[in-house]
């Protein structure tokens, strides 16, 4: 339970920092109500998850494999923030949440936060760092390595359940006009990320 409880407050300390997840998260529940906010959350709890599986096991063929593909996918991240950066920009005031329930909006919210937070996989070795001061040094076994995912998913779920309902009730004050500026804010943000992940991916490779 102790290591249970460990790897829930890490993830939960991964989750809680505002980024393009974060953003994301607010920016649906503003136009689409709760629902797409959280599934959009959990999208990017099992990207954690699934990246805390490769820690723990130490896959290290499979995270070598990854971290050569770092730039790529640091890349194709930063495009898909881009457009959604934009795409955020242009659209009309917030929507109402009538389709909020319908089932392929939730999957495609789902699966873009899930490929998005999966385009970072440099976050392998963070996990590899922290799951082994856990685990004393030592790879972990199969029993404290589902303990250390299970702890990690539940912590980063806890933050976006958080965020799309409690957030949401208290984004929902704001009025049209306080949702309308958010929505430009969290647009403009999003295009700050995508630029901000692309300088720093190709700023070495142009100085090289």
């Amino acid at each position: 339970m102790s290591l249970f409880m460990q790897a829930f407050g890490i993830g939960l300390a991964i989750a809680a920092p505002v980024g393009p997840i974060g953003l994301l998260c607010i920016e649906r529940t503003l136009r689409h109500g709760p629902a797409r906010g959280l599934v959009t959350g959990l999208g990017a709890a099992t990207a954690d998850a699934v990246y805390a599986s490769i820690g723990a096991t130490g896959m290290g063929v499979l995270i070598g494999w990854l971290t050569a593909l770092a730039t790529p996918l640091a890349l194709a991240g930063s495009a898909v923030l881009l457009y959604l950066g934009v795409a955020t920009l242009r659209r009309p005031p917030a929507e109402h949440a009538a389709n909020a329930h319908e089932g392929g909006q939730l999957f495609a919210a789902y699966s873009s936060a899930l490929a998005l937070t999966l385009s970072n996989p440099m976050t392998i070795l963070s996990f590899i760092a922290v799951f082994a001061g856990l685990a004393g040094g030592h790879a972990p076994d199969s029993a404290d390595a589902v303990l250390m995912v299970l702890g990690v998913f539940c912590g980063s779920a806890l933050w976006w359940l958080l965020l799309a309902y409690g957030g949401g009730r208290l984004l929902a004050r704001l009025g049209s006009r306080g949702r309308q500026w958010l929505d430009r804010l969290c647009g403009l943000l999003l295009l700050a990320f995508a630029m901000g992940i692309a300088w720093r991916t190709l700023t070495p490779l142009l100085a090289g």
